[in-house]
């Protein structure tokens, strides 16, 4: 890997990069706390409030009435962010979590409008981030020399090529499953908020060492994004992602994967999120073939914890705690 790239007139060093990712860091947390302080009133005076799931453990029937559509201070932090550089890449990256966070606000709108947490059907929301995802790999192919095109995945000097059509199928799968893992995630006060720290925090040096700095810029605001929103999440929850914040981090996450050429190391620094959709999967399949018997008390598996008798607040910290160790393993594999 070259330590720089010259690029629009600009060149890219791997530690001018890193130095700058503090100052982005900063950005996404000072506007998500800004952006918090004003939605949070807004939500209570419209009434956008979330109603638990009448299959959700009984616990969470107190969380009835809990402001959501939180997730918009992810958009406002990503908006900030799009003007304030001419990084090139950044605006498609943008526009992929700004386009998913509309169809998870509609998902909200509706849920919210129709009272029973019942919005937009599983199937329209997958077609319509999987038409995303697609426009979003078609506008940055080829766009750049040392954008790494159908690199699936990178550690030093080995690089796992495609064949382009199976980088883009494989790219069109990553960001929808990955957007659908974090939303299946999100089911605990700052659950999937504290969960997708650590990948994004291992995401700003592999940008770094690769070179593109929209994946360093955008994993460095969502950093900051998230830890700002976690005052507002943190439990006991003021306000929810609500689907709006959880298909734009999933978004956010897979996107700057992509342009890393890591898209399968998404498999492991993402690890809870995929543990939470195979504990679905599993679910739903053992089910089925016989003829309803269950591996979990509950699915996703964040409530098979709960009604195990952990306490909310122990079942989110062992989460983020895995998401650490995966991230970290996934860190050191590719350095």
């Amino acid at each position: 890997m070259n330590n720089a790239h010259a690029v629009f007139g600009g060149v890219y060093d791997a530690r001018i990069l890193f130095s700058v990712a503090p100052l982005w860091i900063l950005l996404g947390l000072v506007v998500a706390l800004i952006a918090g302080a004003l939605l949070l009133p807004s939500l209570r005076r419209l009434q956008v409030r979330q109603r638990a799931y009448e299959d959700a453990p009984q616990s969470h029937q107190a969380k009835t009435g809990t402001p959501t559509m939180g997730g918009l201070v992810f958009v406002a932090a990503m908006v900030v962010a799009l003007p304030a550089t001419r990084a090139p890449l950044l605006l498609q990256l943008g526009l992929l979590v700004i386009a998913c966070a509309a169809v998870g606000a509609i998902d909200d709108a509706l849920a919210v409008r129709s009272g029973r947490n019942r919005g937009l059907r599983a199937r329209t929301k997958f077609l319509a981030t999987a038409l995303i995802a697609v426009v979003f790999l078609r506008s940055i192919d080829g766009t750049l020399s040392f954008f790494p095109r159908d690199v699936l995945f990178h550690a030093g000097t080995f690089s796992l090529i495609a064949p382009h059509w199976v980088w883009l199928f494989l790219g069109i799968l990553a960001i929808t499953a990955t957007i659908h893992a974090v939303n299946l995630t999100d089911g605990l006060d700052g659950l999937a908020t504290g969960a997708m720290l650590p990948p994004l925090a291992v995401s700003i040096p592999i940008a770094a060492q690769t070179l593109v700095p929209a994946a360093l810029i955008g994993s460095s605001v969502g950093l900051g994004a998230c830890l700002g929103f976690l005052f507002y999440n943190r439990h006991p929850a003021k306000m929810f992602m609500g689907d709006t914040g959880s298909l734009a981090l999933g978004a956010l996450l897979s996107g700057v994967a992509i342009l890393t050429g890591e898209m399968l190391l998404l498999l492991l620094i993402g690890g809870v999120f995929v543990a939470e959709t195979l504990s679905v999967i599993l679910q739903v399949s053992y089910f089925k073939a016989t003829n309803g018997k269950r591996i979990l008390k509950m699915s996703p598996l964040h409530h098979h914890f709960e009604l195990s008798g952990w306490p909310e607040t122990k079942v989110t910290a062992r989460f983020w705690l895995g998401s650490l160790i995966c991230s970290l393993v996934g860190l050191a594999v590719v350095r």
